[in-house]
């Protein structure tokens, strides 16, 4: 099959979250099917063109395309990454601006532009993709564009549509008026219309009902966007599609998140070696200038946003510190939380620590010398930093919500399958009860090593992921 994968962002190339590690891991993965993948994004300013070594492809200088009767150029260009061709769409107007995304007046346009390209380049190129696999919104209106602008053209007349939503809460909401300046049918945006969602033009929405097929990134996250609690507004449409929906699990970059191999780590080890990871421990309280010892360390990596939970805590960090315990905490985003975490730490300087800001190292130390991770989230499509230390024996305590829910299963209700500790509602006394559940069984030590081997044999590879996507490319394909 061909393959036409748009994404906003993508690894090596430019990052800002997870999305670009699916852009930058899925492609190959799904290529090795004997699939011909290409991948398209913008040309940011903030990607390193030489690091990267990208090329201009001569005979794509200064295209002119037109988008509702006004003309714009775009100019492309190439680079390889793990075998897989990777296009980037160049126009300095829209994509330098020292940001992958804005809050510009403008930047509607910044996305409409970047898919009206891609499409113009497989015209010029007569590349007939069978499956366009969109991200998010900001590729969401491709499926619309192919009824629509593009419905003239054959080139596109097999072609199938998958739109991958990453995260429901980022919809891809504009004005009425930028319908006129998409080229799309301003019939659609009338109260009621395909486009209209409370009063404005939705992308995601648009993309919903458009797409031949839409997933998701976990399968308990492709149930939860159909309800009210979960849906963002949108679940009157996700359950219109129902049948039309599945979720895959992402995977995770194991070249670099694997304990075994991992060269930001002071000390290697496995499943056969779990005794060494005793060594991160102490190199991570070292680096948060605590003392050295056997009580669990429980670790926090995350953005500080609405999403993430950290509200839970409010209640009972001083019951929880004033435990046999430390806690270690790498966020960086809403100012509410960085306060929240700077006030704790100045009540238990010898039990709390806290990194504010991005910090991939001590990301590693963090996953790799604590004890318990700790992540409440409200809601979590998928979800990295769970599987991530679950591969390194640092037992997880969740709550049952989209991929934690797919990836950890409670020790309490599976004694002999269970890796971690989920409780159930948004509930700061449930998820207390939970982390004192994991502190009194890290004494047990024979329990806790079972479920750190259990843990660290799961398989959380892009090879599975990428095997039910190429399923699911056939199915399209064929239906």
């Amino acid at each position: 099959m061909k393959i036409c994968y748009l994404s906003s962002e993508c690894v090596p190339f430019i990052k800002t979250g997870g999305l670009a590690d699916v852009s930058g891991s899925l492609p190959s993965e799904i290529q090795k099917y004997q699939n011909e993948v290409k991948v398209f994004l913008p040309l940011y300013d903030l990607i390193d063109y030489e690091k990267h070594n990208l090329r201009e492809i001569t005979e794509f200088k200064n295209v002119s395309v037109n988008i509702g009767g006004r003309e714009y150029f775009y100019s492309l260009h190439y680079a390889e990454s793990k075998e897989v061709a990777h296009f980037f769409i160049d126009n300095k107007d829209f994509y330098n601006r020292k940001s992958v995304y804005t809050n510009d007046s403008d930047e509607y346009m910044r996305f409409i532009f970047f898919q009206y390209a891609v499409l113009n380049v497989l015209q010029r190129m007569q590349w007939a993709p069978d499956i366009i696999h969109c991200n998010d919104w900001q590729s969401a209106l491709i499926p619309e564009l192919l009824k629509t602008s593009f419905s003239w053209d054959k080139l596109f007349a097999e072609t199938r549509t998958l739109l991958t939503i990453h995260n429901l809460a980022y919809q891809g909401i504009f004005g009425t008026k930028t319908v006129r300046e998409a080229g799309l049918p301003e019939n659609k945006i009338l109260p009621g219309g395909l486009y209209e969602h409370n009063g404005f033009f939705n992308f995601l929405k648009t993309g919903i009902l458009t797409a031949d097929y839409i997933s998701t990134v976990s399968e308990s996250y492709a149930e939860e966007i159909k309800t009210p609690q979960f849906g963002e507004g949108l679940e009157k449409f996700l359950q219109m599609r129902s049948e039309s929906i599945s979720g895959i699990l992402n995977g995770i970059d194991t070249l670099h998140w694997n304990p075994m191999r991992d060269d930001l780590i002071p000390q290697n080890y496995g499943v056969n070696s779990i005794s060494l990871k005793k060594v991160n421990k102490k190199a991570l309280l070292g680096y948060a200038g605590m003392q050295e010892t056997d009580s669990p360390v429980a670790g926090i990596v995350s953005r500080f946003a609405y999403q993430k939970g950290f509200e839970l805590f409010e209640s009972i960090i001083d019951s929880l510190l004033q435990k046999d315990m430390r806690m270690i905490v790498l966020g960086d985003g809403e100012m509410k939380y960085v306060e929240f975490f700077k006030n704790a730490v100045l009540r238990y300087p010898d039990k709390l620590f806290l990194s504010n800001g991005y910090n991939n190292e001590l990301a590693h130390l963090i996953t790799a010398g604590s004890d318990i991770f700790l992540m409440p989230s409200r809601y979590e499509p998928c979800g990295l930093n769970q599987m991530y230390s679950l591969i390194y024996g640092t037992i997880p305590v969740v709550r049952k919500t989209g991929g934690l829910a797919d990836t950890v299963k409670d020790i309490d209700e599976n004694p002999d399958s269970g890796n971690g500790y989920v409780f159930d509602n948004f509930d700061s006394g449930e998820f207390y009860n939970k982390i004192c559940r994991a502190l009194d069984d890290f004494s047990d030590k024979k329990k806790w090593k079972k479920m750190q081997i259990r843990s660290m044999n799961s398989d959380f590879s892009w090879e599975n992921s990428a095997k039910k996507y190429n399923e699911l490319f056939n199915k399209i394909r064929l239906h």
